[in-house]
């Protein structure tokens, strides 16, 4: 068939199609809705994946976290329940931090608050801060960047001195465009003066900063002084991955001892390394691919028994043309060709709004998450592919039917 039959074929197409307005209006919401959801779905886990793995990566393929708690990831009812290890103390996280040999980095932090109001002069933010008590290792184990200042020194650690590190949401709600360094502010109504500003990190799925002050870990302690189910996080990284693989036997075996475990006891804390944790989660996103699949194939089984049926009722209802233009000379190929290309042109019409819904839902996610906008061409690739499939299966019947109806017959219909 060449390219002049395929475009009068089409343009046929849509003429017939819109002398059947509410037909055809509901058989493209049908086929558009499967593909919104298909699409939709894949390109907003697309965005959360990317915005995982960019967290991670921040933290580098080096480090890794020694907590109180499993590694294990609940999605939904599924998975294992998180399991509650005795909290890990200050003095606990010291003596581990002073014996790891001196290859790896070794951070020391707790979050003392999550819902401080903030204070400068007449101004403060809203009781959604955090507070975290740091040590001087903190910000490089981690990955932090600063936009203006400095770190907190060591001597500034261990002297509990009333300095701070704070995030650019901080500083863009206190001070505006004012000159933040050497500024101070309250927290719990003591005096902090201001050494550096963090920078921005955006949205993200761990602790992200923006939206946090950093305070000396022991001057936290003082102005935090409840303990009671504190537990202290330790962060450790090396210069390269052998490097690590090596220090992650040494840090269970000095956790251990300074938790005090005998030889038989289990492992009382858990380490988490930061590419494994990211891989655990989007790992958890394929089931989540998975329902957006079952999802779309479902609908679009339903679009597919609209589409048989509008094709039908077409035939139908198109008896008379059918049986004149076999009378003209029109063979049953051409007849067959005419009427699937109609179901053709309906399902990828149908698939082409719905990949415009869905990609126009799954980037709004992806900016709500603080994520660039995602054109995922394999998901629509995959979903006009669909629509392509529904609509062949779908009218081949119908078309089949039309080009074997014997044209003395259809004349004479009605």
């Amino acid at each position: 068939m060449n390219w002049r039959v395929l475009t009068e074929n089409i343009r046929l197409a849509f003429g017939a199609l819109h002398s059947q307005p509410l037909r055809t209006v509901f058989t493209l919401l049908i086929i558009a809705f499967g593909i919104t959801a298909l699409v939709g779905i894949l390109t907003s886990t697309s965005a959360i994946e990317s915005t995982i793995a960019g967290s991670f990566s921040k933290l580098g393929a080096t480090t890794y976290t020694i907590q109180n708690r499993s590694s294990e990831i609940r999605v939904g009812r599924g998975g294992q329940n998180i399991q509650i290890y005795p909290e890990i103390s200050f003095l606990e996280a010291i003596n581990f931090k002073e014996k790891m040999g001196p290859e790896v980095q070794v951070a020391v932090s707790f979050s003392a608050t999550s819902s401080a109001e903030i204070a400068h002069r007449d101004k403060k933010t809203n009781p959604n801060i955090s507070v975290m008590a740091i040590d001087d290792n903190y910000l490089y184990v981690n990955g932090y960047d600063l936009e203006a200042g400095r770190n907190i020194t060591k001597r500034e650690y261990e002297d509990a001195s009333s300095v701070c590190v704070i995030g650019p949401e901080v500083a863009e709600k206190l001070f505006k465009n004012e000159i933040v360094l050497g500024k101070t502010l309250l927290v719990r109504k003591k005096a902090f003066t201001i050494i550096g500003v963090l920078a921005s990190r955006g949205s993200s799925f761990d602790f992200s900063g923006d939206r946090s002050v950093m305070i000396p870990l022991r001057a936290a302690t003082a102005l935090y002084p409840q303990s009671r189910g504190r537990t202290h996080a330790l962060n450790v990284r090396a210069p390269n991955t052998e490097i690590m693989e090596l220090s992650i036997p040494e840090a269970v075996g000095w956790m251990r001892v300074v938790r005090k475990l005998r030889p038989r006891d289990q492992n009382n804390f858990s380490i988490i390394r930061s590419d494994n944790l990211s891989n655990s989660l989007i790992e958890q996103l394929s089931f989540v691919k998975q329902a957006a699949t079952g999802i779309g194939l479902i609908t679009l089984l339903g679009a597919a028994v609209a589409l048989m049926n509008i094709m039908l009722v077409s035939v139908t209802e198109r008896t008379r043309e059918i049986g004149v233009r076999k009378a003209l000379g029109a063979t049953p190929n051409t007849i067959r060709t005419q009427f699937l290309t109609e179901a053709i042109t309906l399902g990828l019409t149908g698939g082409v709004f719905g990949v415009i819904l869905g990609v126009a839902i799954g980037n709004f996610v992806s900016f709500q998450i603080g994520n660039t906008f995602i054109m995922p061409w394999d998901w629509v690739a995959l979903g006009l592919f669909l629509c392509f499939l529904t609509a062949v299966i779908s009218g081949y019947y119908p078309a089949a039917k039309a080009s074997k109806l014997d044209p003395v017959e259809a004349l004479r219909y009605e």
